[in-house]
């Protein structure tokens, strides 16, 4: 425990000495493959089908949209801006189009998050056509089921607004609700609308769910990058400080206001909170996402350093209540590589998501 507390400091004021001096994410290039990794990844094919995306650096330093099939095959660009930084893509529900983030000039790094002057929402289509910006100073955004609405964060606000080019609604002010100073990260609405599940950053640091219609705040301990189950009854989100190599996924039963079934705070984690914490030396893990069926889990891991825009993750898929040690490779490249998203063909998947009652553009149920 306490090896794992210094190699997370370590790892946390590297990042701060990058940020500072301003650099941007490597090219890299083509990384050896060991022979397990070769027959776990031959052994995925098959298996499962449908779509990756992420933000890689491979070729151009300040990131764009990279897409794969979900076996890690056919890996090949989506975007190409040379002079922007293209991150945080989340497929629509109909997996034809994929939202994310893209700075509006040069180098931004992911730190810089909470200034959403610098950024913009855009969508494109998977196969690489389209491009539209659809929210300006707008950063974190994600879909509502529908497919006909995004939520999004602007600093310490999440909106919501509908692509038909309606106004924004505003959800949810974390400066109102606790402090000024504080900010809203990766917001993401529940299925059935009636919760928000949120990190706050800035003068305030934890992760929880905000109720709409009680409006109240249930805490969900520190960590970060929490998002829902399809399901709407449980998150899950990163979990600081403990783990294999400093981090490791946590999972979180919640009632049906959105509250915590279970007390979380300090560095005793209950065994049935642990969700994914990968063995072996590469397992400083972030970016994880829950594919729309509640099957497959994808997300991000590196051996060494921590920031997350630079550091040299990878791409990792684990079906989901296997065992951790079955958890594939996907990518293999000393870039930067981060904020995966999975989509699988229809027929593979089988949705275990609650209706969507939001009121896309009104209030939430």
């Amino acid at each position: 425990m306490k090896i794992n507390k210094i190699f997370l400091a370590l790892s946390v004021a590297l990042s701060l000495v990058v940020t500072v001096l301003g650099q941007e994410a490597p090219l890299g290039s083509i990384a050896p493959m060991s022979g397990d990794e070769k027959k776990a990844l031959d052994g995925l094919k098959g298996k499962i089908s449908g779509k990756i995306v992420w933000s890689s650096s491979r070729v151009n330093s300040k990131h764009d949209i990279w897409i794969m099939n979900a076996d890690g095959t056919d890996q090949k660009q989506l975007t190409v801006k040379p002079n922007n930084v293209d991150w945080f893509p989340r497929f629509s529900p109909d997996g034809r189009t994929v939202l994310f983030v893209r700075s509006k000039s040069g180098w931004v790094p992911e730190t810089d998050a909470e200034m959403y002057e610098k950024w913009d929402l855009w969508t494109i289509a998977t196969d690489g056509i389209g491009e539209k910006k659809v929210a300006s100073d707008a950063v974190w955004g994600t879909w509502r089921p529908s497919g006909d609405s995004i939520l999004f964060a602007r600093g310490s606000k999440v909106f919501i607004k509908r692509l038909d080019g309606s106004d924004e609604k505003e959800l949810f002010d974390a400066e109102t609700h606790f402090k000024k100073g504080a900010y809203a990260q990766q917001p993401e609405m529940s299925p059935n609308g009636k919760c928000l599940a949120v990190t706050l950053r800035g003068t305030v640091r934890k992760t929880g769910i905000w109720n709409f219609e009680k409006n109240e705040f249930y805490e969900t301990g520190g960590g970060c990058e929490m998002a829902w189950f399809p399901s709407g009854n449980k998150v899950y989100r990163m979990n600081e400080g403990t783990g294999n190599g400093g981090t490791e996924v946590l999972q979180i039963d919640l009632d049906n206001d959105g509250k915590p079934l279970r007390k979380i705070g300090g560095w005793s984690i209950p065994k049935e909170m642990h969700f994914m914490d990968l063995p072996g030396r590469r397992s400083h893990e972030y970016f994880p996402k829950v594919d729309p069926s509640g099957t497959w889990l994808v997300w991000c891991a590196t051996q060494y350093g921590h920031e997350h825009d630079i550091a040299d993750y990878e791409v990792y898929v684990w079906k989901i209540g296997a065992d951790a040690k079955t958890a594939v490779r996907l990518t293999f490249n000393t870039a930067n590589d981060r904020w995966p998203d999975l989509f699988l063909t229809p027929q593979e998947a089988s949705p275990k998501t609650g209706a969507d009652s939001a009121a896309n553009g009104g209030s939430p149920r």
